[in-house]
């Protein structure tokens, strides 16, 4: 199973921390590498980063070429930098599923990862939308 996973720098709630951990232990599928797949920012990448690590995921590393808001996580894999959009979209096309943790519970224009769920709904992978909780 290989899970992509976006979602806003200014982290996750905690509602969304849990429903992620719900998801990756519901989806992990026995005796396979299991792939978590990630854009190396600041926030909730970070966030997912080490809840999927602890699941016991294979973490690939997706690294944007602009390092203003690159967290520089340690993967098992990492990706060439890239630019943002680009980036994004190769989290999408190597996954199964799409996880996202919005910042906005309601789709928003000029957010990457409102960007990131469109893209991948019109790829055709199901995404889970974590939303914020109270």
């Amino acid at each position: 199973m290989k899970i992509g996973f976006t979602g806003t720098r200014q982290g996750m709630s905690k509602h969304q921390k849990e429903a992620l951990k719900v998801i990756l232990i519901k989806n992990r599928m026995p005796h396979i590498v299991n792939e978590f797949h990630h854009g190396d920012c600041v926030g909730s990448d970070v966030e997912a980063h080490e809840i999927a690590f602890d699941i016991g995921f294979w973490i690939v590393v997706h690294p944007p070429d602009n390092v203003a808001a690159r967290a520089f996580q340690i993967g098992h894999c990492e990706k060439k930098p890239r630019p943002y959009l680009v980036r994004d979209h190769d989290i999408v096309d190597d996954c199964d599923i799409l996880v996202a943790a919005p910042r906005h519970n309601k789709e928003v224009l000029r957010s990457g990862t409102w960007a990131t769920v469109r893209y991948a709904r019109k790829e055709g992978k199901p995404v889970f939308l974590l939303e914020r909780g109270i």
